[in-house]
């Protein structure tokens, strides 16, 4: 990134631990333009949402990025919050003081329009968070895409879900929105849960944040120790998460990817919001017989070095 203008960047989120400990990472990185920050009903409420983005950019001592509420509810399923795993206020009840900062006084879809189109170079979109506002944006105003270089998005797997045993949270709380996404018609990449789960910070390191007397870090190290890693994990290891997303825009080359073909089930079921990743070597019998639609292609990630993005997080996180 050096001598590089930093990446205009807009994210999405439902903070959220790991979507905090995101928009930390972006605030701090010097290749990194946050333009804009857009709410969504997620691991909580929205408006938590909203109250808890509000208070990390506050704590992280962010410039005044314009953050908007967004959608309340999936575009036809019912909210499904995860409380059990980000505490009853979303953050890890972490007893954090409530913002003085507020929201701009206009809606999630209409400020993701503006920044968007409003910036000089084309914009990296970050979803952290159900494709709720994605999805609304793209049917309202198709023309921002002209001004999107990629939207990197947390979400999907290649193998193993959580919200199901093949459904990632993020696009199983709202599956017609992330096939919405798949039809941007710009370059995507899927950072899932393949990768999602193996960037750990390793106990000492959390133990250091919790340590600081810099309230930004310090609040990494707590948000990190709200969020162990595996119950195999050593004692206070955290993973990063959602944050990694982040990470991929700054250092893409720390992660592995290939160009597939992605589609999102939609049907009732157990498979429904499944990521259904092609990783065959030829075609098939049903596309043979002519019986196959024909999905997205998608950068998705299946490696990640673990190492070098936890260094990457820890001396942003951390730096001056």
């Amino acid at each position: 990134m050096d001598g590089a203008e930093p990446i205009p960047v807009v994210i999405d989120c439902d903070t959220g631990v790991d979507d905090a400990l995101a928009l930390l990472f972006a605030v701090r990185h010097p290749g990194l333009d946050l333009r804009a920050v857009t709410c969504v009903a997620g691991n909580t409420d929205v408006d938590g949402v909203v109250r808890n983005t509000l208070t990390v950019l506050e704590q992280a001592g962010a410039p005044q990025v314009p953050v908007a509420r967004g959608a309340e509810r999936p575009l036809i399923e019912p909210v499904r919050v995860a409380r059990h795993v980000h505490g009853s206020d979303g953050m890890g009840d972490l007893g954090l003081p409530a913002p003085t900062r507020r929201a701009a006084d206009t809606d999630a879809v209409t400020l993701l329009r503006h920044a968007i189109l409003s910036s000089p170079r084309p914009v990296t979109l970050v979803p952290t968070a159900p494709l709720t506002n994605i999805a609304l944006l793209l049917r309202t105003h198709p023309e921002v895409v002209r001004n999107i270089g990629r939207i990197v998005f947390m979400g999907g797997a290649v193998t193993t879900g959580n919200a199901t045993p093949v459904a990632e949270f993020n696009v199983w709380h709202d599956p017609e929105a992330a096939a919405v996404l798949l039809t941007a018609g710009v370059p995507i990449t899927m950072y899932g849960l393949d990768v999602f789960t193996r960037v750990v910070v390793p106990g000492a390191d959390v133990r250091r944040l919790r340590a600081s007397t810099e309230p930004g870090a310090r609040l990494a190290g707590d948000l990190l120790a709200h969020r162990p890693a595996s119950p195999a994990a050593e004692d206070d290891a955290g993973g990063l998460g959602d944050a990694g997303a982040v990470c991929a825009v700054a250092d893409p080359q720390g992660i592995t990817t290939r160009l597939l073909p992605v589609e999102v089930s939609l049907a009732p079921g157990p498979t429904r919001g499944q990521t259904v990743v092609d990783r065959r070597p030829r075609p098939g019998e049903s596309e043979i017989h002519g019986a196959s639609r024909t999905p997205a292609l998608v950068d998705v990630a299946l490696d990640v070095d673990v190492d070098r993005y936890v260094k990457l997080y820890l001396a942003t996180v951390e730096g001056p």
